[in-house]
């Protein structure tokens, strides 16, 4: 599970280090703080040393290996649904990261599936509520983006869509809006989808149980389920939501080692 960014919580934006540490639930140390903050600083230098031609392949010199770890987990779930039909969605986008790395991933291994289309379902403007489900670290308003966003990521995730045959069609989709209304609209008025993976990192109890709802009727056995937050004390509305909407005993949850909060199932 990466850091979530929060650029509208007070507490983040006023001072350093340990008023960050204790807002965070990454659990990292002082040192580890300090490491991220100068490699963010490098960052910004690097971007204007290394030329044209290298700033991309060259910036791996600053990628961590909790990044890497990231995007290894999805580079093994991508792989699991190759053999399945249907679209991939992703329940909570915020920045676009996974999403980007599933456009990449699509590219790798099946570039010519165009029926693979990839959904992305926020409000773009943070948690809208709060239950008691969701006690913890979770308040209304965090993980917000700035104004617009949406249309921006709209543009990077053409760019990468770009670097792919077929890119004439697009086969992204970004859905705007409280998922408890737009899931099941997308899902009623696309009577045709079937759903391959769904990602549920919305974090919070009461969209993440409309989501699964909404989706059990459209898997087939082999389909991927996704939860960025399972048995996580930060965001227990995500285990709630899965034990109210499906139960826990009927999945065979699976975990990556790399990825402590996150966990997988093969629907069967």
């Amino acid at each position: 599970m990466p850091p979530k960014s929060d650029v509208s919580h007070p507490a983040r934006a006023a001072n350093p280090a340990l008023q960050l540490l204790r807002q965070e639930f990454t659990q990292r140390n002082a040192l580890e703080a300090e490491i991220d903050s100068k490699f963010r600083a490098l960052n910004k230098e690097f971007l204007n040393a290394l030329g044209e031609r290298a700033w991309n392949w060259d910036m791996q010199v600053l990628l961590k290996r909790q990044v890497l770890s990231r995007i290894l987990h999805y580079y093994e779930i991508y792989k699991l649904i190759l053999p399945v039909p249907g679209v991939i969605c992703e329940f909570g986008v915020q920045w676009g990261a996974t999403m980007a790395t599933l456009i990449s991933l699509r590219g790798m291994f099946e570039p010519y599936n165009h029926a693979r289309k990839i959904i992305g379902f926020d409000t773009f403007e943070g948690f809208q509520s709060i239950v008691e489900q969701d006690r913890g670290f979770s308040a209304p308003g965090q993980y917000t983006v700035p104004k617009k966003y949406e249309e921006q990521l709209d543009e990077i995730l053409s760019m990468h869509e770009a670097l792919a045959p077929i890119a004439h069609i697009k086969k992204f989709e970004l859905v705007k809006g409280d998922a408890c209304v737009t899931v099941p609209r997308y899902i009623e008025e696309n009577p045709h989808l079937i759903v391959a993976c769904a990602i549920f990192d919305f974090d919070i109890f009461k969209p993440t149980k409309v989501a699964i709802e909404a989706v059990l009727p459209r898997l087939v056995k082999g389909s991927v389920l996704v939860f960025d937050e399972v048995n996580c004390a930060h965001f227990p509305g995500e285990t709630q939501a899965l034990l109210e909407a499906i139960g826990l005993n009927r999945l065979r949850l699976k975990v990556d080692p790399h990825q402590p909060y996150t966990a997988y199932a093969v629907w069967e």
